[in-house]
């Protein structure tokens, strides 16, 4: 064989294996970034991303955040997603204000930007998909309303005071509540910044410090999160729950929550949908980065589990 041919045989290979790499370096990276990775809530969003990036074939995602729900972590964390060019981002945002600057960096960068879960509408994002919160909020209070008919007081809880996702549940429980004759009890709501423990922790101090109030309706499932708390904490307060004196109105349907409600915990759950926000946000950042227009307002549903369709939930 002369030694033209070899070069020629050498060369054409060195060009398959740099194409190949070339095709290998197209796969768009698009992170996902929760309000707090220890929420167990967010690891359906995780598993949804995963899945649907492993259907695409062109995208991964990368699924990273603050493992505790802090604004500030959360925003560093999206500096650096900038300056590893990742292609696309989807952000559960913790501080809607907080974040507009750091879109704005995004989307300067050429990076697709999306919410889920939690809303910026007046940052730079290009579109979000999530639950219609405040019509969660209100499905709340008419879940009460149809246990409890009677108005009385109620004390609920949120995550963060800046959570744009919560405001809007908070004004939609309020709103219905409120304009049926029902009062909110003193101090509340507590913020419980997305931590289980203090969430049950909050949760005793309230009733405590409200002992004839009728209802407890957070507008997150925080407690829950933590099963064992939240079971001493509706134990402590049996007599009431079994009389129907306190009612327990829960938001979210992750399975510990169905099993809490199955046994006797709560009497119904008002569930999001994460898993879907995470497939829906890769098909958005996707379709953005092919230059497509997708709706600015992407709502996915919501469920209502109560023991007559638990099993349901638990298969």
């Amino acid at each position: 064989m002369s030694l033209t041919r070899l070069f020629l045989i050498a060369t054409a290979a060195v060009a398959i294996a740099g194409s190949g790499a070339s095709a290998a370096d197209t796969k768009l990276r698009f992170a996902v970034v929760p309000k707090a990775m220890n929420n167990p809530y967010f690891d359906l969003s995780r598993d949804g991303c995963m899945a649907r990036a492993t259907a695409l074939g062109n995208v991964e995602c990368i699924y990273t955040g603050p493992i505790e729900h802090e604004p500030a972590s959360q925003v560093q964390i999206i500096q650096d997603l900038i300056t590893q060019r990742v292609d696309g981002l989807a952000i559960s945002v913790s501080d809607a204000d907080a974040a507009v600057s750091v879109i704005k960096q995004a989307r300067d960068a050429g990076i697709a930007v999306i919410t889920f879960d939690a809303d910026s509408p007046k940052s730079a994002r290009q579109a979000y998909v999530g639950t219609d919160n405040k019509a969660m909020g209100s499905e709340l209070a008419h879940q009460l309303i149809k246990l409890h008919p009677k108005p009385g007081t109620y004390i609920t809880q949120s995550g963060g005071p800046a959570a744009e996702n919560l405001n809007e549940r908070l004004a939609g429980l309020n709103g219905v509540l409120q304009g049926a004759g029902w009062k909110q009890a003193p101090g509340s709501p507590s913020f419980c910044n997305d931590d289980a423990a203090l969430a049950n922790q909050q949760l005793s101090d309230m009733y405590a410090a409200n002992p004839n109030a009728d209802a407890v309706v957070p507008v997150g499932g925080w407690a829950l999160f933590a099963p064992e708390a939240y079971r001493s904490f509706v134990n402590a307060h049996r007599k009431e729950y079994d009389s129907h004196k306190l009612t327990l109105v829960m938001p979210d349907t992750l399975r510990i929550e169905v099993e809490l409600l199955r046994d006797g915990y709560a009497e119904v759950l008002v569930g999001q949908r994460p898993y879907e926000m995470g497939e829906k946000a890769m098909d958005m950042l996707l379709a953005l980065k092919k230059g497509q227009t997708v709706p600015v307002i992407n709502y996915v549903g919501l469920d209502v589990v109560t023991k007559a369709n638990a099993a349901q939930f638990l298969k």
